[in-house]
């Protein structure tokens, strides 16, 4: 494990992280600052907008943007366990401002955005490192959540952080590639077409035989563990930041936590 110069760090925590998944954020802090790093949470941040986004409400987003760029504009790096979240900052945010018309304002996020990463980003991009300390005795596989996949590009760099996790087997997930149906507002409005597209996900997730379903984003998670609960209580959902977090010393004691952790999310 490298540990590489030390980086003043903001966590963008994310709406469904704050909410539900309290333990993702933490995981996340714990990882970099295994690795020398100072993490700070600044509590002004709000939500990014991607609701209001995704739901054709850009100009009501348009306060939230500002907000986030005065929040984080003096951090080094912004790191959010979130692909979903980041791509709204990296991809919407510049196409936002440009329609405010406001110059001083794309200037802002042009200068943030390229510090704002998803978690794989910084550990493997920015830090260079694959092997942060983990163990996690168990097989996992590993949906590659979309904003993640067609967005961010973050392509293999989950997969090799996973494979780096002493005493883990990571599994291939069948078509892994494809959605799992949730898209945010798609599930509420498409219902009975995300209900197929999870159930197929489902279905591969169990022809794999894992013990763990792994994601890059837990609103993704949320919606597959909803539908695995109701096929069988076998496979545990959990974030990467907390396979990634678990160390050599506490591995033993997942083997306990685990199925505990499958009656809570249910």
């Amino acid at each position: 494990m490298r540990q590489a110069r030390g980086v003043r760090v903001a966590l963008f925590i994310t709406c469904v992280n704050d909410a539900m998944f309290p333990d993702t954020g933490k995981a996340t802090a714990a990882v970099l600052r295994r690795l020398g790093h100072d993490v700070e949470f600044p509590t002004a941040q709000t939500c990014c907008g991607q609701p209001h986004l995704n739901a054709g409400y850009p100009r009501q987003a348009v306060s939230l943007l500002r907000r986030f760029v005065e929040t984080f504009a003096d951090y080094d790096v912004v790191v959010s366990p979130s692909a979903s979240c980041v791509s709204t900052v990296v991809d919407g945010y510049p196409r936002l401002a440009e329609s405010e018309g406001d110059a001083t304002l794309q200037a802002d996020v042009a200068a943030l955005t390229p510090r704002v990463l998803e978690l794989s980003q910084l550990l493997v991009d920015r830090l260079g490192v694959l092997d942060v300390g983990a163990a996690f005795p168990h097989t996992v596989t590993y949906h590659p959540a979309c904003h993640g996949l067609r967005v961010l590009g973050l392509g293999d760099r989950y997969p090799r952080l996973l494979r780096a996790a002493e005493g883990l087997t990571l599994l291939d997930l069948p078509d892994a590639e494809e959605c799992c149906g949730f898209g945010g507002t798609f599930s509420v409005k498409n219902a009975e077409t995300s209900a197929a597209m999870v159930g197929t996900k489902v279905d591969h997730v169990l022809e794999t035989g894992a013990e763990v379903l792994v994601s890059s984003d837990n609103s993704c998670l949320l919606n597959i563990a909803g539908a695995l609960v109701r096929r069988t209580r076998a496979v545990r959902t959990m974030h990467a930041a907390e396979i990634l977090a678990t160390t050599r010393e506490d591995g033993e004691a997942w083997r306990t936590r685990l199925p505990a952790l499958v009656e809570a999310r249910s």
